[in-house]
């Protein structure tokens, strides 16, 4: 009843400034926050660098298989082998996407764990292997392993002493998965739903603050040092009501379809596979190599590398669409994934996405809706890979630029996903993360780690 005073109330009132005066200028504070801002920014510098690197080395590749066509059926088997030995020497538990690895560390509570996941070694490992793979002719990109650098960056801060009271560790590795992902793509609201949907799957009030300040200070960075773009640069492809109505159902169950194969016939492989992996690595990744080379050569060279510029091309109508290409860009980054090298599915699966819908159109007979239909089909197919679908239609809408489509990439995000349901009980990335948690619990005996997918 006292509390309901006018004189207490001022007193509550007074001691509320006070405390938030002294935590705003308590030095401690302010030393986390400096602490935390740079390794932001770090994450923003690195992922540009990365970006840089990965476009230059995939440019060369190119340049090199369309003048020796023949040469990849040398380099990339001998490529694969060389990444594959690198990752088991030296760095252990950089290969693949590296998403999973991130969510396997959030859903364990095991700092000794999480240290081997994610630390600067396995920066340095990451970004070095995933550049010897495109250089070498791998279908991979550079936006998930991103995700898996901006983790190690920040959850590496846990040790500095400042930070350490605070007991941020799961959410220095969120806001640091969702930072690499919004300076990766230039899509800060891409880098926060990520995180919500894919990592934590959740919102905590906790986190909320950390990881926003981290993907602008990234994103920011990005910016700084690349300007502000788009990715796939600026696009109006936009549809009528008649076209959408056949755009959208289309694009939705042939990306929900296409990934969801996609997404069962990796996990299958990656479980038939798993003897080889472990007895014959490198006779497993240099068999990876031919296939990819010879689906290489069959493509005209299209299949290798990160797909960013047949699907540029695709969207800006610069590229004849033919159903060739997603079948050689879908077999290529399967075989890509299954020699256990470092390397990410975004960007390869935006490609294979912007194919399936520009066939579709071609098929369909609209040159007018040519660049709709791939930047659905893309929505579509990356959706249906990773069932993710709020993550996929922020991602291409903010990729692109492109707000008239904005409608038609939810229902066609959210259409692709219920189709892929039908093919993946559970999203691919946490099945990842489960099959990863297997075969390390085979391998190591580190107190409390996963013995099961979980």
């Amino acid at each position: 009843m006292s509390l309901l005073a006018p004189g207490n109330h001022k007193q509550v009132l007074r001691r509320q400034l006070k405390r938030a005066r002294r935590g705003f200028i308590h030095p401690r504070l302010w030393a986390v926050r400096l602490v935390f801002w740079l390794g932001a920014a770090t994450v923003g510098l690195t992922a540009v660098f990365y970006a840089v690197s990965a476009a230059r080395t995939d440019r060369l590749f190119h340049v090199f298989a369309q003048e020796y066509p023949y040469l990849p059926f040398l380099v990339t088997p001998l490529g694969f082998m060389l990444a594959n030995w690198l990752t088991r020497r030296f760095f252990p538990g950089s290969e693949g996407s590296g998403i999973p690895q991130v969510i396997w560390a959030l859903r364990e509570n095991n700092n000794a764990l999480s240290s081997k996941l994610l630390s600067i070694r396995i920066v340095i490992g990451k970004i070095a292997l995933t550049l010897l793979g495109l250089i070498t002719g791998a279908s991979i990109g550079r936006e998930g392993p991103t995700v898996h650098v901006g983790a190690s960056i920040l959850y590496s801060l846990h040790r500095v002493p400042v930070l350490r009271i605070h007991r941020m560790d799961k959410a220095l590795i969120i806001a640091g998965g969702a930072a690499g992902i919004a300076a990766a793509f230039n899509t800060p609201l891409a880098g926060i739903v990520f995180a919500i949907e894919e990592l934590s799957r959740g919102f905590e009030e906790r986190t909320s603050g950390i990881l926003i300040t981290a993907v602008l200070i990234a994103g920011l960075m990005a910016i700084v040092l690349l300007g502000n773009y788009t990715y796939f640069g600026v696009h109006h492809a936009p549809i009528d009501f008649y076209q959408g109505l056949v755009a959208v159902p289309a694009t939705g169950i042939l990306g929900g379809l296409a990934g969801g194969l996609f997404a069962s016939v990796l996990v299958m492989s990656l479980n038939a596979v798993a003897p080889l992996r472990q007895h014959r690595p490198l006779a497993l990744a240099a068999a990876c190599g031919l296939v990819v080379a010879a689906v290489g050569f069959l493509s005209g060279g299209d299949s290798y590398g990160t797909g960013y510029e047949e699907a540029k091309a695709l969207i800006g109508n610069e590229h004849p669409a033919s159903l060739v290409y997603p079948v050689t860009k879908f077999l290529a980054t399967l075989g890509s994934y299954l020699s256990g090298i470092p390397g990410g599915l975004f960007a390869p699966s935006l490609a294979t996405g912007a194919g399936l819908g520009a066939s579709f159109a071609t098929w369909w007979g609209e040159p007018s809706s040519y660049a709709a239909f791939a930047i659905l089909g893309m929505a579509g197919y990356l959706a249906g890979v990773t069932r993710a679908p709020i993550t996929s239609f922020v991602i291409v809408m903010e990729m692109t630029s492109d707000r008239s489509l904005t409608l038609a990439l939810i229902a066609t995000a959210f259409l692709a996903s219920s189709v892929s349901r039908m093919l993946n009980r559970e999203p691919l990335y946490r099945r990842l993360a489960g099959i990863a948690a297997m075969a390390y619990a085979a391998k190591t005996s580190l107190p409390g780690d996963a013995a099961s997918p979980g």
